[in-house]
């Protein structure tokens, strides 16, 4: 019944997430070259060979760069959206699955997969929820405004990795230029720390074991803001947060034991 993520390494040069739940191992993007996939598995002690699946939230190349190669590779089946195939060369792929965004759940192993529409700046962006034992992961990144659909689909999560992308102020005063800035802080862009924070005041968030703040800016963010913004949600937020960084494999956050 174990349930448990971690994250491979979380921004803008690259992504990838792999989840455990009883005897399904999913990957969620991977934006590493498959050496670099290889080598972020070898730190968990995790075996790439045992991949149930891989899904993919969207085609931007930070989520996407090695899922072709990985998928061949391994042998193993890809999931994602008609719109996210259709924007992007993933090469070839012997065995894939194309779902509707806003087609509902489905079970992949001993998971039940819930798709989420996000607004993102991409084709047709999802992000997920897992059910397994009974309880719930949330993934909310890539999104630059909260919907009520978002809020409905993660209320009440057991855990979530959730985007704090960047903070207002710094991306103001930062090295973007004015073009970039408009689509990182607008509404098909990234959650800012207070976007997050308000998130979280919205949904139920009492359940959580893990609070996992991911895909931070290394140029318009920092830790000590992203944990600054979150804190003020409650009083006990800070006793299940961590933050992931982009170069390292986080530790398993463990759901359920």
């Amino acid at each position: 019944m174990a349930f448990r993520f971690a994250s491979l390494g979380s921004g803008s040069r690259g992504n990838a997430t792999l989840i455990e739940a009883g005897e399904t191992r999913i990957l969620v993007d991977c934006g590493f070259a498959a050496r670099e996939f290889v080598a972020r598995c070898e730190r968990l002690d995790f075996d790439p060979a045992a991949l149930s699946a891989i899904l993919v939230t969207h085609e931007h190349g930070d989520h996407m760069r090695g899922v072709g190669a990985v998928a061949r590779k391994f042998g193993v089946p890809v999931w994602m959206s008609h719109g996210t195939w259709r924007a992007a060369e993933y090469g070839a792929i012997k065995t894939l699955n194309l779902f509707a965004g806003h087609g509902g759940a489905f079970r992949l192993g001993d998971v039940d997969i819930l798709p989420v529409p996000v607004p993102h700046d991409a084709r047709e962006p999802t992000q997920f929820v897992f059910k397994h034992g009974g309880v719930r992961f949330g993934l909310l990144t890539d999104l630059g405004s909260i919907t009520p659909r978002v809020v409905d689909a993660f209320n009440g999560v057991d855990a979530l990795l959730l985007e704090c992308n960047h903070d207002p102020h710094m991306l103001a005063n930062g090295p973007y230029p004015p073009s970039l800035q408009a689509r990182v802080g607008g509404h098909y862009g990234h959650l800012n720390n207070k976007q997050a924070a308000d998130f979280l005041q919205q949904i139920d968030h009492t359940r959580l074991r893990h609070l996992v703040a991911g895909h931070l800016s290394e140029k318009n963010n920092s830790p000590d803001l992203a944990r600054s913004a979150l804190a003020c949600v409650s009083d006990d937020i800070c006793d299940c947060l961590s933050l992931l960084i982009q170069d390292e494999a986080s530790d398993w956050f463990a759901i359920l034991t």
